[in-house]
Order: structure tokens, then sequence, then C-alpha cells
């Protein structure tokens, strides 16, 4: 959440966010008066519980003509903090919902507009002429069914639509990506860490995805627990309800999980292959920092992403997202996107957000600097989203054959192999 003196002191530039994100700018205002009325009574509850605190001893030194005057204003005085007291919780609960209503404030350098508004930062690698090599590419499924790699038809069998098996050397693909993937983290400093996959919702609200993100969500009501669409959600929570000392900042972990995403509003996109599933596993990265070390952070975290697809050889290129396509914790959002030949287009398989104080205020995780406490602030990253990066792998690294060429920094983690080998033609 952001802050509400903010709030209070800029307002427009609270509005003005709320307008390039697309989202409801009468939100302000409505907070604005709701925190007016909760300050307001929160002053009139004082007074009058002062008033109340010193009608004891008034009655105590009083005449018997005046005691039963001070008694009757004291029981109107009981009933007038018992109301104040309420009005005060209920306009406390009125501010607390609006204010997780409303998303970060965007960085003012972000461009505005919606998803297709993005600005291209940077393009890196060279994209394979197939035609000047004498075939046409194959496509992933294509290709992972001739390793014998990935299995979508029993995945639908057994799970249904957008599930799917990596069998055999994709299963084995996985393993390395992923090792390879927390290899290069663990050498940058990060900790590795295997995660939670369900949370409970003050996690997953705290980390701001029961919002807007709330319908890609999936819930276990009989539990009352969620499934993390990203280890994020418990990298973030890890340290809630925490005060950390500056001097162990900046804290950074890389997280393994699985990740559950319900894919709503995705209907009909993507629905060939393993490129957009409800199941996957991710390696993010995640890091605390002090607030004013989040833009730099940023940037650090955007370099670990794009050393990870140089090293696997894939052409990318970097987009700063646009205000409409950023997440309601996100206040800016860079993407690395790699080229998929059979589509002809770049995909998103990386991105990391700098979230500023947005989550650490819900969490409430602070930072002690002195005899100062404070927020701190969250960023993370994703190293290796499994299933897209084996989507890019095999299609840009595939040959006329069918086979595949695996990049140097994978084969140690595939017992030196150079080249998968299809198991049918």
């Amino acid at each position: 959440m952001i802050d509400l003196r903010l709030l209070r002191e800029d307002p427009d530039r609270v509005r003005a966010s709320q307008r390039a994100r697309g989202e409801d700018v009468a939100l302000v205002d409505a907070l604005l008066s709701a925190d007016e009325r909760r300050r307001s009574s929160g002053v009139r509850f004082d007074e009058l519980r002062a008033e109340q605190k010193g009608m004891g001893k008034l009655i105590s030194r009083a005449t018997p003509d005046e005691k039963a005057e001070l008694l009757k204003r004291a029981s109107q005085l009981a009933a007038d903090v018992k109301a104040a007291d309420a009005e005060r919780d209920a306009a406390d609960t009125e501010t607390h919902e609006l204010l997780l209503r409303l998303g970060n404030l965007v960085h003012p350098d972000v461009p505005v507009g919606g998803e297709e508004d993005f600005v291209t930062l940077e393009t890196h690698g060279t994209i394979r002429d197939f035609g000047a090599e004498g075939f046409d590419p194959r496509d992933h499924l294509e290709l992972g069914q001739l390793l014998g790699a990935i299995d979508v038809e029993r995945g639908a069998k057994v799970s249904g639509s957008r599930f799917y098996f990596l069998t055999g050397v994709g299963a084995l693909l996985e393993l390395a990506l992923v090792n390879a993937a927390i290899a290069q983290a663990t050498a940058a400093g990060f900790t590795p860490m295997l995660t939670p996959a369900l949370v409970r919702p003050q996690s997953m609200a705290g980390t701001g995805f029961l919002g807007q993100a709330a319908q890609d969500v999936y819930h276990l009501d009989k539990d009352d627990l969620y499934l993390v669409g990203t280890s994020e959600v418990p990298l973030a929570a890890y340290h809630m309800d925490e005060i950390i000392e500056a001097d162990r900042l900046p804290l950074r972990y890389a997280g393994f999980s699985p990740c559950f995403r319900r894919e709503a509003g995705s209907h009909g996109k993507d629905t060939k292959g393993i490129f957009r599933v409800h199941q996957f596993d991710k390696v993010e990265m995640f890091t605390y920092v002090t607030p004013e070390e989040s833009e730099a952070e940023h940037q650090r975290l955007l370099e670990w992403e794009k050393q990870w697809l140089t090293s696997l050889e894939l052409p990318f290129r970097v987009i700063d997202v646009a205000t409409g396509d950023l997440g309601a914790s996100a206040a800016r959002k860079f993407d690395c996107e790699a080229w998929i030949p059979t589509q002809g287009k770049y995909r998103e398989l990386t991105s990391t957000s700098d979230c500023t104080e947005f989550q650490s205020r819900r969490l409430s995780i602070r930072v002690r600097e002195g005899k100062q406490v404070r927020p701190l602030a969250t960023l993370n990253g994703t190293l290796c989203a499994v299933p897209r990066t084996i989507v890019a792998l095999l299609e840009n690294h595939q040959q006329a054959d069918g086979s595949v060429r695996v990049p140097e920094v994978l084969r140690p983690y595939l017992g030196g192999r150079e080249v998968l080998e299809p198991v049918t033609r």
C-alpha cells in the first residue's frame, strides 16, 4: 500500500498514477474522505475518553447536589465514548479497505498506455534465418514429441487442458535449467530457497495478488489457503511482521517452487503446447533493500536476467512495460522477451518489478537504521520460468533433423550432452 501521508500531501500525484494505470480515480477521493473521518473520529474519541477519565475525580469531590448531575454526565459520556469508538473503528476499516484497492504509484519514467504501448530498451542476439539454412523451423511441441520430451495429450487426460508431462530428456532439461539458474543466482550472492506452494490469505493479500490478479489465483476453500502463482509470495511474506537491521541489507533470495495460475481471461491464447499452462516450475529472485536503493537494485536484477538469457544463447529484447500493463504492486517493470521462431515474435520469458514500499507496508516489514524504523523496498525478478524457457530453447536451437543443440551453460547439468537427439523421426 502507499503512504497515507503522501496521499494527503500530494493527492494529484496519486490521481495521475491511477489514471495512467487505467484504474478508478474516484477511489483517491473516497480514500481521502475515509481518512479524514478516521482522523477526526480518532480525535473525538480521545477527547471524550480523556473527559471520561477525569470524571471519577470530579465525582469524588462533588457535593451531593453536584454528584447527581455528574453521574448523569458520566453515563452520557460512556455512551458517547462507545459510539465514538465504533465510528473510529468503522472509519479505520473503510480506510484500510480502500487503501488495499489502490495500486502502487507508477514511476514517472514508465510509458503511459496499455499492453502494446511498451518501449523497447535493448535488443540482444541474432534471429536465425531458417530459410537461408534450408529448412522450416518446427514448433516446440513437434520438437518435444520428436525428442520424447513433452506429452500434452496425457497431461490433458490426467489433469485437463493446459497441463503436461515433461518426459525423458524433457525432465532432464528442466532439472538442468533449474540447477544452472540456481548456480548463477548463488554465485551472485542469492540464498537458495525452497518455498511453500500454499500460503495464508494475509501472505497473498500482502503481496498484492488478491486485487486485480485474484481471478488468476487458485483458492482451497476448505483450508482457506492459496496456491502461489510465483514464489514471490512466500519470499515476500518470509519477513512479514519483522524489523530488519539495516546492516543486513540487501537480502537476496532465489526461490524455486511450483507455480499455479488459472489463466483466467486467456481462453484461446497459446493453447498449443506448454507456453501458457496452469502449473509450472520457476526460479525467482527476490530482494529487500532500502527505498533509496530500489532503482539501482532493479537494474541489477535486470542485468542478472540478461546474463541468464545470454548464457542460453537466446535472441531477446528488453521492454519497459507500460502503466496499464503493470501489476498492482509494481512501480515499474522490465520484461525480457525471447524470440520464438514459429510465432515470428518476441514473447515474455522473464520480468522484474520494483515494488518500492508497497508490499512491505502491507506485510509490516521494516528496516531499522539507528533509532529510525521505516518500511523497506522489495523487488522481484524471474530468473527461469521453465516451460517458456524450454519453448525458446527448443525452437531457437533446433537443427534440420529435429535434434536440438544444447547451450554450453547447460551441458554440465546434462551429462555433457551437446545435442538432444530425436527418439522418433
